[in-house]
């Protein structure tokens, strides 16, 4: 018997809804009914929270080619979290903008590197300089404070919104004249599309 009918049978013996036993075993009701309607597995946690629950071992749970299945699914999700931790900590690197002499100045007849802060130029572009890489920072913390949740979506999420304002934050630089900024964002930006593609 297949693990999702297992499931259903020994949900139906104990005479729990799938409501009762997600909270009986800190899950959604959604991912139950995923569960037991055959769209995914569950992972490797909740598979020993089901087994101690119900008083059976994982072997009379799952079956093996179940578990190779259930195997290569974790395996996924957590190349996927870890991708999400790292672009995470690659948008809040971008903080370095702020403080880091990247920027050109050209003042009395003489260039200078200055940072964000020292930077002689027209208020609307400081402001906008600063929004855009507030923003990636703060996209950046988020992911990296929510990169372990059990939420694909909103990982998902996180890493385009990461995407949009990395290649944001390079056209800006670069338009704005500002090749070592650009060149910082645009690294960042190639190590996060590598990161992605690797993680499909």
């Amino acid at each position: 018997m297949e693990f999702h009918k297992k499931l259903q049978k020994l949900r139906a013996d104990e005479g729990l809804t799938q409501e009762e036993l997600a909270v009986k075993l800190f899950v959604s009701r959604t991912a139950i009914s995923k569960w037991e309607s055959g769209r995914g597995y569950p992972s490797i946690d909740s598979l020993k929270a089901i087994a101690k629950h119900f008083h059976i071992t994982i072997d009379e749970l799952i079956g093996t080619e179940e578990i190779v299945t259930l195997a290569e699914q974790d395996k996924k999700e957590s190349v996927k979290k870890q991708t999400a931790l790292l672009c995470g900590i690659l948008d809040f690197l971008t903080v370095l903008l702020l403080f880091l002499p990247v920027f050109g100045h050209v003042g009395s007849g003489s260039a200078a590197s200055v940072s964000l802060f020292t930077l002689a130029i027209s208020r609307w572009l400081w402001i906008v300089f600063v929004i855009t890489l507030g923003l990636t920072v703060l996209n950046g913390l988020f992911t990296v404070a929510f990169s372990s949740l059990d939420k694909p979506d909103w990982i998902k999420h996180r890493l385009v919104t990461g995407m949009a304002l990395s290649i944001l934050g390079t056209a800006l630089f670069v338009l704005a004249r500002q090749p070592y900024a650009g060149f910082f964002c645009l690294c960042i930006l190639l190590i996060k599309g590598f990161l992605l593609l690797k993680s499909k």
